[in-house]
This record gives structure tokens, C-alpha cells and sequence, in this order.
């Protein structure tokens, strides 16, 4: 029996609402909107100031779209084919087209701003346009049928139509009902569909995933297990059901986690409220809106609807002339890849590509003051495009801020001269660019940290919830010798699913330009002492091998093969003939270990390696290639780099992969505190000594003179 139509309408109704929450694209009072004026904090203050992005212009040749451009795109594309005035063709993504790069590189502050293209992915007539529109003379100047494997982003409207589908379905419905779920506590989730074969073959599929609210807003921790549907995206059918019959729904009591609901005794001292103050006001402004200068840095920023982040052309000031020197081009996350280690129906398929099947840009929801960002923060807001070409304003989705936490910049204290108190300790302030994103059920929080010594931190921290199974069982007393393969049991009924997070970054290095970079590998070869030249047995000496082609640069981290790695410019020396250099510093890392020919592997064989280093092609930008959604893995960096062609004294992009496997764990319900993953870009040989060596320390004069309220 067909559920009631007032309870159809709940579900729906909270449908478009759980689908606006977790993919940001709400015009509420604090998030975006069509058109307008938004509320911006400003530099140094809490004062408010009013931001119109309608009537906003552009000043560098990276600057994002604007809020009229993409109105004048949405125009062009109306007038060139029909199917966007109707509704048939939908824009799947919009996006400033780049120019060359060496044009951007020229560019000076006063020049003419270069020739503003867009670039617009849509879809429409089963086939995945690539369309270049020149926004100078109106006219689109290149429409290109994309013929890989695979589809574009997943739209808003995408996902909204397919968690209807199933309540078309008589069958779907008795499910419900049989489980107890009241309709209007159903909420349900559209997990992508990844690529196996043919129920994937020429159609775009959705799987279809539901939970009930009863009870709290924490919908992920009670899923209703065994139930699973397919639906076809383009025709809104329902393609299969899985109904393995009931599994017992894990309880809702201990799975909330607003503050304002929390009943639960917190056994710890309170923590007084802490700030970092600045007398002065922050030490870095913003120019036109992206252009950072801070210390000795200077990027471009902007938020992007694919990669969430973008920086552009950091360069840092030479510690002996003064001038800047360009150190990366551009640097994003150009994938993530989150596989699930179940094999069984109804989870074999999940195997998340966060990016490129959804974007990390449309996912970021407003950074919460002071508990995302500090209070001498700065935001930057993003501009989009809606499926059918209108500018959405993304508030507050990236921060800036200046941090100091106690860190030494350097120190030396000498002991031996005993007449002399040499105690010599500089603090360590650093600018850090800030965004996170709600993909689902996992939030991630992007951080690009600046040091004053050239040293980029880039780091990836998650939070959010598991997604989890359910399953009968309520203690591990329960499972014998029957655990379950899937994960450890963390909570009554309840499965933490085991899984790995990957995220490879694209990191076009120009050290002193972008014409002559070459990878070297730095390898620490243990050598053996001959018998009677020493007391000692072995040392390690180094040798350094330069990469010729892309296959030397596909490189598997080891510890008991230590290598450094630098991207050096041959052609720049210091004066004592090193050449000019940075160095990638792994963090802690994990590597993928599924199989090479498991579908999901495939598809995300950009992390088969963790480093590799590629020649410099516009075109080769997103590690899994342009069209994600149901690849088949025939456009990703595997690919390209498996061409091996040269890499040496080229325009070179380097990318890097960081990752953690996740074996879940009680403490990880029912939200995950925070776990963090970090890679640094340190100077090697590129300045001639210490840059920093004459900062000047803290001094008790320079800071404000902040005390205690007396107590009664």
C-alpha cells in the first residue's frame, strides 16, 4: 500500500531540506542568495560592512566569475542553443577558462586585464558538453562533446529528484511500512553509484539510501539496514531493489551532537574563553578581493566549485635582494577517493570521488566565528553557478587568519659562555587560508599554512559522522567468532564500516619560473665501512638522481628506502652553486591497498603512488580526469603519467597524495572528533642562509595589557 500523501509530502518536503543542508546551496539568513548585498566582516574589526557582489568587477586575470559574468554567460548559452532557455541542457559546472598561463604570468597590476572566458560543462541529450564562452565578444567560441567514460558533477536538482524516485515504488513503500518508519521520520541519502559494468553501462545511476529521524537529527546513525535502491538519474525510474528484510534500527538516544540539546554531564574543567589579540590589527590585507600580502608572501585566493580552494601564484620575497620569487603557480585538491571495505550488496559500490562527483565548493557551508576561525579572521565568499545559470553566492567560505600558538620560529640558548645570557627564541606566526566542506556525512577542513622561513604546510583534517551498518548484533560478546567484516561494532547495533581517505593534490611548482624545473630524488644510500678505515660499521651518504621521464617520478613512499624530494630550477644557483629548490616533507601517510583491477581502484589509480610529477598540460587538472561521475578510469593521472615523457628542466606540476585508513572506533560516535593528515613545501637551497634571522623577537611593550576580571 502507497503511503499517505500528507506523509509523501514530510518526506519530500524534508528531502529538499536535507538535500539545501548538506550541499549549502540555502538562501537563509546567513548563507547565500541571488543578487544583493551580503554581510562581510571586515579587516581588524567587528564591524560590519555590506558586500554587493552584483556589482563587483574583476582585477586579476584568476579572479573568479562574477556574479554579472555569469549572468551574461547564462545569456550567451540561452542564445546559442535552445535546450538552455528550456531546461532541457542543464550547466553541471561554470567556471572562469583560464588563461595561458605564460599570459598570466607577464600580467602586471595596471596592464589591461586579459581576455575573460567561461568555462561551462552541461548536459543534455545524453551527451556531456564542454562549451568555451568568450565573454569580450558574446559568443560562444567552443562547443566539444566530451566522449570518455563518465559523467559530470552531480547537480542539486540531480540529487533532489533521485530521493524521490523511490516513493514511486509499491515495493519501496511496503519496505517502510514492514520496518516501523513512520514517513515523515524517513530521510534518504543518494550514495553514487561508482562503475562495475553493465548495470552502469550507458546510463547515469544513482543508488538511493535511507535513515529515519525519529528521534534525532543524527539520521546516520540509524540507518535502516538491507534496504537499497538504483534509480536511473535521466529517467527517474526505479532500476532495483535490494530488500533483505529487516535488520533492527540502531537506537537514537546518545547520537545528537548540538550543543543545545546536550544532556549529557561533561566530566572536564571548563576551559576559559581564549583569543589571539593584535593591538596593531591583523598584519596581512586583502587586495581586490583576492590578492593576499603577508610578511614576505604574496598569493591569489579564490574559491572554486570543484576543488573548493584555489591557490594561485605564491611567491615569497628573497631574504637577500628584496624581490619576489616565484615559488608554485597553483595549488588545489584535485581529488579525493573514500572506498568502503564491504564487499557485500548494498556497499560494494561505495567508493566516494567527493570532487568530481559532487565538488567541494557547493558543500561548504558558512565557517562558524570563532569555532571554524578565529576572531581576527577574514572571509572570502564564493560565486557559482545554479543548474540553470543563476549566481549563487556562497558566504563566508574561506578565512583568513594570522595564527601563533606558542611555536618557536628558531631558538639557541649557549651555555658556555659564562659571562654572556645568550637566550636567543623567535615566536612563530604564521597566515593560514582556511575551507571546509560538508560532503554527506564527512566534513573536511582544507588548511594552506604560510611561515615566514617559505615553508607552505598544507593539511587535511575530518570530522563529521561514519557512515555506518547496521546489524543485529549489541555486543561484541554477540559475534563470537563471527565478527564482522565490514568493521568493528562501536555502539549497540551499530558497525563502523572500515575505510580509507585519499586526497591527491595538484601542486604546479615554478621555482624562479616556470620553464626549467626538474625533479631530483635525494636518496639515502647506507653504505658499509671497510673493515679497519673506522669504529664505525655503516653510514648513510647521499646521491641524488635526477627524474628524465614521468614513469622515475611514479614514486611509493617507503622508510627503509628514504629518499627527499626536490623540485629544483637547474638554472638558478645560489652562490655557492646549489641549485634553487623546494622540497615535498611527507607527513604520516597511508597507501591504497586494493587490488589494481578492483573497479573503485580503477577509477582512483591516482593513488597508486603517492608522489608523481607530470609535464604542465591545462587540460590534465583533476587526477581522476574531467568526468568522474561513473568513469571508468580511462582519463586519470595513471594514465597520463604511464606516457612518459619527459619531465626534466620542463614546466612541471607535482602531485602528491596524502591519506589515512580508518578502522572506527567507539569514540568516533556519534560525530568523529577530529584526525588530520599534512604535507609541507619547505625551501631547500633556495634562499642563501636562514631567511628569518633577523625577525625580531616578542617583546612584553608590544602587546596589550590584558587581565583576569577580579573575582568577588
Amino acid at each position: 500500500m502507497a503511503e499517505p500523501s500528507f506523509a509523501r509530502l514530510s518526506l519530500l518536503f524534508f528531502s529538499f531540506l536535507l538535500i539545501f543542508a548538506t550541499y549549502s546551496w540555502v538562501f537563509g539568513p546567513d548563507s547565500g542568495f541571488l543578487f544583493g548585498t551580503r554581510v562581510r566582516k571586515t579587516l581588524g574589526s567587528n564591524r560590519q560592512v555590506h558586500v554587493d557582489h552584483s556589482l563587483e568587477k574583476p582585477h586579476h586575470p584568476l579572479d573568479p566569475l562574477t556574479v554579472r559574468e555569469i549572468n551574461r554567460v547564462r545569456t550567451i548559452l540561452s542564445n546559442h542553443d535552445p535546450g538552455f532557455g528550456s531546461g532541457s541542457a542543464t550547466i553541471h559546472s561554470m567556471a572562469l577558462d583560464e588563461p595561458e598561463k605564460t599570459r598570466v604570468v607577464q600580467w602586471k597590476k595596471g596592464n589591461k586585464l586579459l581576455s575573460r572566458r567561461a568555462a561551462v560543462v552541461a548536459y543534455w541529450g545524453g551527451q556531456t558538453h564542454e562549451i568555451t564562452v568568450d565573454l569580450d565578444s558574446g559568443r560562444v567560441v567552443s562547443d566539444v562533446i566530451n566522449r570518455t567514460s563518465g559523467y559530470p558533477i552531480l547537480t542539486l536538482n540531480d540529487v533532489f529528484a533521485a530521493s524521490q524516485v523511490p516513493l514511486k515504488s509499491l515495493e519501496f513503500n511496503r519496505s517502510i511500512e514492514a520496518r516501523g518508519v513512520k514517513f515523515s521520520d524517513l530521510a534518504c541519502i543518494t550514495p553514487f553509484a561508482g562503475w562495475f559494468g553493465s548495470e552502469e553501462e550507458g546510463r547515469r545511476v544513482i543508488r538511493v539510501q535511507c535513515f529515519t529521524l525519529q528521534g534525532t537529527t543524527n539520521y546516520f546513525m540509524r540507518p535502516l539496514e538491507g534496504l537499497y535502491v538504483t534509480v536511473d538519474l535521466d529517467k527517474l525510474e526505479v532500476i532495483k531493489i535490494i530488500d533483505k528484510g529487516p535488520i533492527p534500527i540502531p537506537k537514537a538516544s546518545g547520537t545528537e551532537y548540538r550543543f543545545g540539546v546536550q544532556n549529557k554531564p561533561v566530566h572536564m574543567d571548563r576551559i576559559n574563553p581564549i583569543s589571539m589579540e593584535q593591538p596593531d590589527g591583523p598584519s596581512f590585507r586583502v587586495e581586490d578581493g583576492h590578492l593576499v600580502k603577508w610578511a614576505n608572501w604574496v598569493f591569489h585566493v579564490k574559491a572554486d566549485q570543484r576543488a573548493g580552494m584555489i591557490i594561485s601564484q605564491a611567491t615569497v620575497r628573497d631574504s637577500e635582494t628584496g624581490k619576489p620569487r616565484s615559488v608554485m603557480y597553483k595549488g588545489f585538491p584535485s581529488e579525493l577517493f573514500v572506498p568502503y571495505m564491504d564487499p557485500e550488496e548494498g556497499w560494494y559500490y561505495k567508493g566516494y570521488m567527493d570532487a568530481g562527483e559532487l565538488g567541494l565548493g557547493p558543500t561548504a557551508m558558512p565557517l562558524v566565528p570563532l569555532n571554524d576561525c578565529p576572531r581576527n579572521a577574514y572571509y572570502i565568499d564564493g560565486v557559482f553557478a545554479s543548474p540553470d545559470g543563476k549566481p549563487i553566492v556562497q558566504p563566508n567560505m574561506i578565512c583568513l587568519f594570522e595564527r601563533y600558538a606558542g611555536d618557536i620560529s628558531w631558538r639557541h640558548s649557549e651555555i658556555l659562555f659564562a659571562n654572556a645570557d645568550i637566550r636567543e627564541s623567535r615566536p612563530k606566526v604564521t597566515l593560514v587560508a582556511r575551507m571546509a566542506t560538508s560532503v554527506g556525512n564527512y566534513d573536511y577542513i582544507f588548511d594552506w599554512e604560510f611561515q615566514t622561513d617559505g615553508l607552505i604546510r598544507v593539511t587535511v583534517a575530518a570530522s563529521g559522522m561514519l557512515m555506518v551498518k547496521g546489524t543485529p548484533y549489541d555486543n561484541v560478546d554477540d559475534l563470537g567468532d563471527r565478527e564482522d567484516d565490514a568493521g568493528p561494532l562501536i555502539s549497540e547495533n551499530v558497525i563502523g564500516v572500515v575505510h580509507d581517505h585519499f586526497i591527491t593534490f595538484h601542486l604546479d611548482m615554478d621555482i624562479d619560473g616556470p620553464m626549467n624545473n626538474s625533479l631530483v630524488k635525494v636518496h639515502l644510500e647506507k653504505q658499509r665501512v671497510p673493515t679497519g678505515k673506522s669504529p664505525r660499521k655503516s653510514y648513510l651518504k647521499v646521491k641524488k638522481y635526477i627524474a628524465k621521464t614521468e614513469k622515475d617520478a611514479q614514486i611509493k613512499l617507503s622508510l627503509y628506502d628514504p629518499y627527499e624530494f626536490h623540485i629544483v630550477n637547474p638554472n638558478r644557483k645560489s652562490r655557492v652553486g646549489n641549485s634553487a629548490g623546494y622540497r615535498i616533507i611527507p607527513g604520516g601517510n597511508a597507501a591504497s591497498l586494493l587490488d589494481h583491477d578492483d573497479p573503485p581502484q580503477i577509477r582512483g589509480a591516482f593513488t597508486n603512488n603517492q608522489i608523481w610529477v607530470t609535464p604542465y598540460n591545462r587540460s590534465e587538472q583533476y587526477a581522476g580526469g574531467v568526468l568522474i561521475y561513473q568513469s571508468q578510469g580511462d582519463d586519470t593521472l595513471q594514465v597520463w603519467s604511464d606516457r612518459d615523457h619527459s619531465i626534466e628542466n620542463k614546466d612541471i606540476v607535482l602531485w602528491y597524495t596524502l591519506g589515512f585508513h580508518h578502522v572506527p572506533c567507539q569514540e568516533d560516535y556519534p560525530v568523529m572528533p577530529t584526525v588530520a593528515a599534512s604535507f609541507e613545501l619547505k625551501p631547500a637551497n633556495f634562499f642563501e642562509s636562514n631567511p628569518i634571522l633577523g625577525s625580531a623577537p616578542f617583546f612584553e611593550k608590544d602587546l596589550p595589557v590584558c587581565r583576569p576580571f577580579a573575582s568577588s
